[in-house]
């Protein structure tokens, strides 16, 4: 049975995907090697996974400017998560989401969604709607 997760309105295309998960921040500039598309800050959770075209679930987004151009860059190689779910997003890294046309929502009305969706969880993210379902566990 489907587990619907509401949260606020959020930025970016519907998609689908599996989701990667840790209770952990996000930084664009220190903590991937977005040439191989994996997480590289030896320190982060997800070292050495790939998030591409993962649904990247973390607790929040660290770092400032660079980190907005740097999701337009991967992006436009085809080196990018499906989208970006966080506790808490800040407004430097929803502008480099709008500008990558990919999927962000933060403040889950259940709570941590570090703690409500699971490494494996199959996920519907429809920011529009403010939802990210999850189809499969």
């Amino acid at each position: 049975m489907p587990i619907v997760l509401k949260c606020h309105v959020g930025i970016g295309p519907r998609v689908e995907g599996q989701a990667l998960v840790a209770k952990d921040n996000f930084s664009a500039r220190y903590d991937l090697d977005r040439l191989k598309g994996i997480f590289s800050r030896p320190a982060h959770a997800l070292a050495g996974q790939t998030y591409v075209d993962k649904i990247i679930v973390l607790n929040t987004a660290k770092g400032g400017v660079a980190s907005a151009w740097m999701l337009y860059e991967m992006a436009s190689r085809g080196m990018a998560p499906k989208a970006l779910l966080f506790n808490a997003a800040n407004t430097i890294l929803a502008q480099g989401a709008a500008l990558a046309e990919m999927a962000l929502c933060d403040r889950f009305e259940a709570g941590d969604v570090t703690s409500l969706i699971d490494t494996g969880d199959q996920l519907i993210v429809e920011p529009a709607l403010g939802e990210v379902t999850i189809s499969n566990r």
